[in-house]
């Protein structure tokens, strides 16, 4: 990998790598160094950062850390002036070189281990689906007003409502979600296919094709780089805030799931329901359950919860079904071939760190699979040809519905973890300092601000 590295190097004229890291709250961040520096005692030990700078890592007084470069995602970076090779690192103890326990990506690292030491599959693939807004520029963000509403915004930037696939002239971001595609493509992540969403303000998605766990969580970190820089580049800007405009679609990063041993596919069985396996129903089980606690991580920001709301295709109830869109789990009907059986977790949205959230739905699944969990006997379902939001009230009132708010979430997960430790995948070091960052810094802040409506309301009571 090292010779292949180099010649790309000298082909190139690279000067300059880019060692590209995500921090636990799941900020990109990056420190770059001279080609010179890429010698195998760097590829061993990496570069020093200051832990205690990172959102969420450590304290000030274990503040060293490393950042160790993993040179399977080297790719040359597109947008920098001069040719740039760039790297995604792991961020490891520098005193023992160990995987960190606050890094993600080696979070991602030990929950694929921990799959393969289960004996119960030896891979699990993943399908994401990235849902973002192509705004006009950055500072639309400060137009994303309370009441909605196209007012204020370029009109060039909007589509007809309802704007699902739309085409040409109404579909304005086509160029640059090819180059968008293209830029991906060429990073090595698999792109399926790219459209215009729903949204009024130029929403869009990209979907990725089914990688193994790390894989699609790289992918997705890279994409959400490419994205952003390529809006940029075009004078736009682009952003995966879940519900940036009230009463318009909100961006999910729905997450389609299935699992390996082998060639052999695990999700399938002709005989059962929706074509699944009994193995499939008790994953499906499992996310379900600890759904709750799930929704820290793949819907932890404070926005999230004005995403999950009636009328939107966003999910509200803890409940799976095939082909139905308002179901916190999906069986899609257009997977028939064994190999291609899956299921598609729709709660998660693009505010999540990627390698935390996936890795945190993989051991609910397990634990689903290992506890023999039955999702019919837990009462989730299924809902079948039925929009869950039209069902008389008192069906609605047996459904589990998801937690209201980021708070709910995180004391979810102060209650049900213990899934998470298994084989230290995750730590209590790693959970308590997440639900205590969030809500100091999230949280709180949020709720301690006056919002803009509460003005209407209530200024002249």
């Amino acid at each position: 990998m090292l010779k292949k590295i180099q010649e790309i190097i000298k082909e190139q004229n690279v000067k300059m790598i880019d060692l590209k890291y995500t921090d636990l709250v799941g900020w990109q961040r990056h420190v770059t160094v001279s080609v010179d520096m890429l010698q195998e005692g760097f590829l061993e030990k990496g570069i020093g950062v200051d832990g205690s700078s990172i959102s969420g890592i450590t304290r000030v007084e274990a503040s060293d850390l490393a950042i160790v470069p993993d040179l399977s995602t080297a790719v040359l970076d597109p947008f920098w002036e001069e040719p740039v090779l760039s790297l995604l690192c792991d961020l490891v103890d520098p005193d023992s070189g160990e995987s960190y326990k606050l890094d993600p990506r080696g979070v991602a690292k030990r929950a694929e281990k921990y799959l393969q030491d289960s004996g119960i599959a030896d891979r699990s693939l993943w399908l994401p689906e990235l849902e973002f807004y192509i705004l006009a520029s950055r500072e639309s963000k400060n137009l994303a007003e309370y009441h909605g509403g196209p007012g204020k915004l370029d009109p060039q930037q909007l589509a007809v409502a309802g704007g699902y696939h739309a085409s040409q002239p109404l579909d304005k971001t086509e160029n640059l979600r090819n180059r968008m595609c293209r830029l991906m493509t060429e990073a090595g992540i698999p792109v399926k296919y790219h459209h215009r969403e729903n949204g009024i303000y130029g929403q869009a998605e990209i979907e990725m094709n089914f990688a193994p766990l790390l894989k699609a969580c790289d992918g997705v970190v890279l994409s959400k780089y490419i994205i952003r820089n390529v809006a940029a580049e075009g004078g736009k800007a682009a952003t995966f805030m879940p519900k940036p405009f009230f009463m318009e679609a909100g961006n999910g990063l729905h997450l389609h799931f299935k699992l390996f041993r082998g060639e052999e596919p695990l999700f399938y069985d002709k005989e059962g329901y929706a074509g699944l396996s009994k193995l499939a129903l008790q994953a499906i089980a499992g996310m379900l359950k600890h759904s709750p606690a799930l929704m820290a991580f793949a819907c932890p920001s404070t926005n999230s919860y004005r995403r999950l709301v009636p009328g939107f295709e966003a999910p509200v109830y803890l409940a799976f079904s095939a082909a139905n869109r308002t179901a916190a789990i999906r069986i899609p009907a257009y997977a028939r071939l064994p190999e291609d059986k899956c299921f598609e977790y729709r709660l998660s949205d693009g505010s999540c760190n990627i390698y935390l959230a996936v890795a945190s739905l993989l051991m609910a699944a397990l634990d689903g699979i290992e506890r023999g969990l039955d999702p019919r006997e837990e009462g989730f379902g299924p809902f079948d040809g039925v929009d869950i939001f039209e069902l008389p009230e008192e069906e609605r009132a047996k459904i589990p519905v998801v937690p209201r708010s980021l708070e709910e979430s995180l004391a979810a997960l102060e209650e049900d973890h213990d899934f998470l430790l298994k084989d230290n995948v995750f730590s209590e070091e790693l959970i308590k300092g997440w639900v205590e960052y969030k809500r100091k810094n999230e949280c709180y802040q949020v709720n301690a601000r006056p919002h803009p409506y509460e003005l209407e309301l209530y200024f002249d009571l």
